[in-house]
């Protein structure tokens, strides 16, 4: 009796699907959050997205210069068209739902440094 080959979880360069398509999912984002002119929006950037195995959801992380209730509005907002985007150029059979996460980790990245630089300056 032969046993099914079972395929393996990682692709021709060493990555997971998942990985490779969340990398897909970042681009495709950035690329049509850039074609939005929404003053809510600011200068959004799409940090990273992980997409669940089964493709039940993706959440995706963006961080801008905008207040942060004015860009989850505006993100809300434009999700179906951020969605469809997805469709078009992805070749999958079935789109996750996209899940909207605010990405603080720059600023505080920021505050961490100022208090650094404080204390630093402090001990002169």
């Amino acid at each position: 009796m032969k046993r099914a080959r079972r395929r393996p979880t990682s692709g021709p360069r060493g990555y997971e699907r998942t990985d490779r398509l969340n990398s897909l999912l970042v681009r495709i984002l950035a690329e049509e959050l850039d074609r939005i002119d929404d003053e809510r929006l600011g200068f959004p950037t799409v940090t990273g997205v992980e997409t669940d195995r089964d493709l039940s959801s993706a959440r995706v992380f963006v961080a801008g210069d905008a207040g942060d209730e004015d860009l989850q509005e505006a993100l809300e907002e434009y999700r179906p068209r951020l969605h469809r985007a997805i469709g078009r150029q992805a070749r999958l059979r079935r789109v996750p739902p996209l899940v909207f996460v605010i990405d603080d980790t720059a600023r505080s990245a920021g505050r961490i440094e100022a208090i650094l630089r404080d204390l630093s300056c402090g001990d002169d």
